[in-house]
């Protein structure tokens, strides 16, 4: 081993504490040192091994240490590591080819930066360029796209939804102007509105807010086509399909992020899944397989970018982390990853529905592949937030080999979202492990 990581492997755990004290973080749910991992299972430095749920934040879609990323990797560093934008590179090329072919027909040309809440933003510059004279947004109720400035404005993390202000209050002189309408959120419906008889009145306030509640023509709407953070809120495709309607009415450009669906729900891009097409698709996360790097992707008939600085970014051109992106989508099409997140997703989502028999606290289950959600209600009558309730089936879960995640604006939604490669085994275990945490909580 080399004596380098001899060093960091070998710290002693009043080192760490000493060290940890150095350490500034400004977000994220706390979890434990981890030192080792393999697949779909993580091992911490106290040698407890889990199941990880959370594919660490939902970046590793092959799962922890992959050996054909990890050796592609190791065999280009030999050549090349980093490249500036300024120059082209063989796996720029290769990868931005790769996305064209994969994103849906009339979006093809790609532009990489360095994480989501950045592609959100770079999205949001293309739509300005070709909106003269617009200066505001349209997100949604319960959207989350980062914490950039102009990411975070059009984030729920920016306003009161949570209960209280987040952080982001610190740094309001400097978040994008951003309006908000209501989003498709069925089971708390705003207008009390039952799905079978819904008549998209969510969608008619995101016209109306278009037409009169914006100052200048509107720059874009931004949207998650399945919110994710807001709490894994899935979308009718007949409300996305309207939204395209009113978007082509007003000539507004319509914004996907889909940095958390790209794949994650069996097929390459949300916007496939619902066959809706927007303009521009911003996407990261598990795109480099681990390894920092994100795009947009945008319309033919869009403008795109300049090279007077409109986009510039020194780690934008990674070229370990596009031969990671290239050597992923070769395994996903090899292997049928897209196919097992599909049938894993199912059978996970009918054990839940199982479960929410016997636990009825589990008040909604959303679930598209392997984008996977629990929302926690204290009584599923009058829909009360069980919020601690869900906080302590994590910790509990953490505490029986599962790692979950949280999400929704009230905190009180349960993410099950392991790796795409997780087998039908594994998925009996989440599902015992779940089952077991929620008896010692709810019970």
């Amino acid at each position: 081993m080399d004596p380098t990581l001899e060093r960091i492997y070998g710290m002693t755990g009043a080192q760490i504490e000493a060290a940890r004290r150095h350490l500034m973080v400004g977000g994220a749910t706390p979890g434990p040192t981890l030192v080792k991992g393999k697949g779909v299972r993580v091992q911490d430095i106290d040698g407890n091994s889990y199941i990880d749920c959370t594919s660490q934040g939902w970046a590793l879609y092959l799962g922890y240490t992959n050996d054909e990323i990890r050796q592609v990797i190791c065999e280009h560093a030999q050549n090349l590591t980093h490249v500036h934008q300024g120059f082209n590179s063989l796996p720029q090329l290769y990868l931005v080819s790769c996305l064209a072919q994969l994103a849906p027909d009339g979006l093809d040309r790609v532009s990489f930066t360095v994480g989501g809440g950045p592609a959100v933003e770079a999205a949001m510059k293309i739509a300005l360029r070709n909106r003269p004279g617009a200066k505001e947004f349209i997100a949604l109720w319960d959207s989350y796209h980062g914490t950039t400035f102009g990411s975070a404005g059009a984030s729920w993390i920016a306003t009161r939804a949570a209960g209280s202000f987040t952080g982001q209050q610190h740094f309001l002189p400097m978040l994008h102007s951003v309006q908000r309408a209501p989003n498709p959120y069925c089971y708390r419906c705003p207008f009390g509105q039952e799905l079978a008889s819904c008549d998209l009145m969510c969608a008619e306030m995101l016209r109306i807010t278009i037409e009169r509640g914006v100052n200048g023509p509107t720059a874009g709407v931004i949207l998650e086509p399945i919110q994710a953070s807001g709490g894994q809120i899935i979308f009718p495709k007949r409300y996305l399909d309207r939204v395209r309607e009113i978007c082509d009415e007003y000539e507004v450009p319509l914004i996907f992020d889909e940095v958390q669906t790209f794949c994650r729900i069996g097929q390459w891009f949300a916007a496939e899944y619902f066959a809706v097409t927007p303009d521009i698709i911003a996407m990261g996360k598990g795109l480099g397989a681990g390894l920092p790097i994100a795009a947009i992707i945008i319309r033919d008939k869009l403008e795109g970018f300049s090279l007077k600085a409109e986009e510039l970014h020194t780690f934008a051109n990674n070229s370990l982390s596009q031969v990671a992106a290239i050597k992923q989508i070769e395994i996903i099409e090899r292997d049928g990853v897209l196919e097992n997140t599909r049938q894993v997703g199912a059978y996970l989502a009918d054990g839940l529905r199982k479960l929410q028999e016997e636990f009825p606290e589990m008040g909604d289950i959303r679930a598209v592949g392997l984008h996977i959600g629990v929302e926690y209600v204290r009584d599923p009558g009058t829909k009360e937030p069980a919020v601690e309730e869900c906080l302590q089936i994590r910790r509990e879960g953490l505490q029986l080999g599962a790692i979950f995640g949280l999400g929704g604006v009230r905190k009180n939604v349960l993410k099950v979202k392991p790796p795409l490669i997780v087998t039908w085994g594994e998925a009996d275990e989440i599902l015992d492990i779940l089952r077991q945490a929620m008896h010692k909580v709810l019970r």
